[in-house]
């Protein structure tokens, strides 16, 4: 796991870069955003979608909710970068709608559209 380092708008956003999956659970959600606020001190991330389990975005789990307050408790706000369009359940893309209406949490395109969402809030 690589840390990139995001100035903008005097805030400091972390990227992180991955080869594997790094959430999988409550657990190592948690763990990415101690070792996150620990090697940076930041509270804005960005993280690719390809870095969370699939099981995240299937919303009868209750993974994405159980995680995303993990990091709303924290106060670390949290991008994630990828393709959403492919999945066809009404209950996530209303989820992704409200997230990206809020001031926590986003769900976003590119790499640049997150890390200007995370300046602004």
């Amino acid at each position: 796991m690589k840390l990139n380092i995001i100035k903008q708008n005097e805030k400091t956003i972390v990227h992180v870069v991955h080869e594997e999956i790094l959430i999988t659970d409550v657990q190592s959600a948690l763990d990415l955003m101690a070792t996150v606020r620990y090697e940076t001190g930041a509270d804005r991330m960005i993280l690719d979608k390809a870095a969370i389990c699939e099981e995240f975005f299937d919303l009868k789990t209750k993974l994405a909710g159980e995680v995303l307050q993990k990091f709303t408790n924290y106060h670390v706000k949290l991008a994630i970068v990828g393709d959403f369009s492919v999945y066809t359940s009404k209950s996530l893309r209303d989820f992704i709608y409200e997230s990206n209406h809020g001031k926590d949490v986003f769900f976003l395109s590119t790499e640049e559209e997150a890390a200007a969402r995370l300046a602004e809030v």
